[in-house]
């Protein structure tokens, strides 16, 4: 565990993050406009982007070192998705889009999972998908979720419906939350299970566009699906808890991409105002652009701190969930806030693809709603807190 405190990146992280940072800038971030088209160019391109990385060590950085990963501190590591959050592309270009997948099969998997599944999801040889929400629930409360699986004989089968399964299209294959125990108390109930996208039954329904862009989010249908009993990741009834263990670190991970957009579209901001006249003189002279860059930077400051500390938390182990819930909505709602100024000071070429703003923007407002809704965090968080007065006590912001 870490002992520092503080918005400065420490000095031995420095060199590396300096270094995925050219790698998005000078590598990642010209690629966006074909890979956002996707199709064979943008598979072959991002082949190339993933040998580049490799070749210059930058691979897989968060991974464990045992599984052919970089092997670096969560701290540490913390501070390098900042500069690859500037593109959307950057975790996978580097090899971490799997991260919390890895993490979660090396933590539950049996070997024959292990082997099967972990080093080459590490590698990228093959890509992974999870399955939590579905279409005709409010899946803001998971408890409410009707995908089941039913061991008969030596297999699960598996019914239901999900949607938003990121990824599908390309996995090898999906970990789906099923109810296993339905005579469990709720939170009890589910069991995860791996299974293989080329299993008879897992069909995919049709790739869901959001706000107009393609981003490979599936609606997949689980007819009679049958699985070894073996596939079951984990204990049986643990559902919930793994799904935790996978969704509280990977929301730090979130919270700091999104402040490497936002730096993005801050230096967009600025940019423009230097160098765009009107009415006399640059916009950077006018008092109503220079609020958008007040109002920018204090957000990001204060969510960059916000961030860090729930980090050091999720470091020091224990109960980080007050935290992990007040960055992501602080988070999402920064990022959108920070997008929306530099599209406001672009004007009618913010509203265009002839800067990356208008993707980021529209990719801004899912942050609001996936991992769970605003309101649901906001909920959470407010019951913590509050609850340790009801207990007589009280909450110190100084840790």
């Amino acid at each position: 565990m870490s002992e520092r405190s503080g918005f400065q990146v420490p000095d031995h992280v420095r060199p590396i993050r300096d270094a995925v940072r050219a790698f998005m800038v000078d590598h990642v971030e010209p690629a966006e406009g074909v890979l956002h088209e996707g199709g064979s160019a943008a598979a072959t391109l991002m082949g190339e982007l993933q040998a580049r990385a490799k070749a210059e060590g930058l691979w897989a950085l968060g991974h464990p070192t045992e599984l052919g990963g970089g092997g670096m501190d969560f701290l540490d590591y913390v501070y390098v998705n900042e500069v690859q959050g500037r593109s959307e592309y950057g975790q996978i270009a580097l090899g971490t889009y799997t991260l919390q997948d890895s993490l979660m099969l090396h933590a539950h998997a049996n070997p024959g999972q292990r082997e099967r599944w972990l080093r080459p999801l590490v590698a990228a040889e093959i890509s992974p998908s999870f399955a939590m929400t579905e279409p005709e629930v409010a899946s803001s409360d998971p408890t409410q979720l009707r995908t089941t699986a039913v061991l008969d004989g030596g297999e699960w089968v598996i019914n239901g419906r999900k949607w938003f399964t990121t990824g599908a299209s390309r996995a090898a294959y999906t970990t789906v939350m099923v109810r296993t125990e339905p005579e469990a108390p709720d939170h009890r109930a589910f069991s995860m299970i791996i299974v293989p996208t080329d299993t008879p039954g897992y069909t995919i329904v049709r790739e869901t566009p959001v706000l107009g862009i393609r981003g490979g989010h599936c609606e997949v249908a689980y007819d009679e699906v049958r699985v070894p009993a073996d596939h079951l990741l984990g204990e049986r009834g643990r559902g919930f808890a793994i799904a935790q263990e996978r969704l509280g670190p990977g929301r730090i991970f979130h919270a700091m991409r999104w402040l490497g957009q936002a730096q993005r579209a801050f230096d967009l901001l600025c940019d423009r105002l230097v160098h765009r006249e009107a009415f006399g003189g640059p916009l950077a002279d006018k008092q109503l652009m220079q609020q958008h860059v007040f109002d920018s930077y204090a957000q990001i400051q204060a969510c960059r701190l916000l961030t860090l500390h729930a980090a050091e938390a999720v470091d020091r182990g224990g109960d980080a969930r007050v935290e992990i819930g007040a960055v992501k909505v602080v988070g999402a709602r920064m990022l959108h806030d920070v997008i929306d100024r530099a599209v406001q000071a672009h004007g009618a070429a913010g509203l265009t693809d002839d800067t990356p703003l208008s993707h980021m923007y529209r990719t801004a407002r899912f942050a609001r709603i996936y991992d769970g809704p605003d309101e649901v965090h906001v909920q959470s968080v407010a019951r913590r807190l509050l609850a340790s007065y009801s207990d007589g006590d009280s909450w110190s912001f100084a840790g």
